[in-house]
């Protein structure tokens, strides 16, 4: 079983920057492809950025692309997401999921190509 658990959230102004970090276990990092996604107010959870195996491929969504970076540290069993010029729209809980897989899919922030879901960290932008 693969655990996941999300860090580092919390209330920032817009323009701001925040880092989340998220520490996994149960598996090697070589093993697993990794993801960021939120869910906003009243909207469906959406994948923010995916990162593969070794880091060699990364996705981001359209919304965030120039803005946000994923990387990961798989000596440390750590996945992180460094927000940059952050917006009030980016106010969301953000989750890291899993799934044991070397290379991205072709929809890699497609939330059923992930099996293992940490608890979220809430993100606040004010304005």
């Amino acid at each position: 079983q693969v655990h996941l658990a999300e860090s580092g959230g919390g209330s920032v102004q817009a323009g701001g920057s925040l880092a989340l970090s998220c520490v996994f276990s149960g598996v090697s990092g070589s093993r697993i492809v990794l993801a960021w996604f939120r869910q906003r107010p009243g909207e469906e959870r959406e994948g923010v950025a995916a990162i593969s195996n070794l880091g060699g491929s990364t996705a981001y969504s359209d919304p965030v692309k120039g803005r946000f970076t994923i990387s990961r540290d798989n000596a440390k069993n750590m996945l992180f997401l460094q927000m940059n010029n952050v917006k009030v729209e980016d106010t969301a809980v953000y989750y890291c999921a899993a799934d044991r897989s070397r290379a991205l899919s072709s929809r890699p922030l497609a939330e059923d190509q992930y099996a293992f879901w940490g608890q979220g960290t809430q993100v606040t932008v004010s304005s």
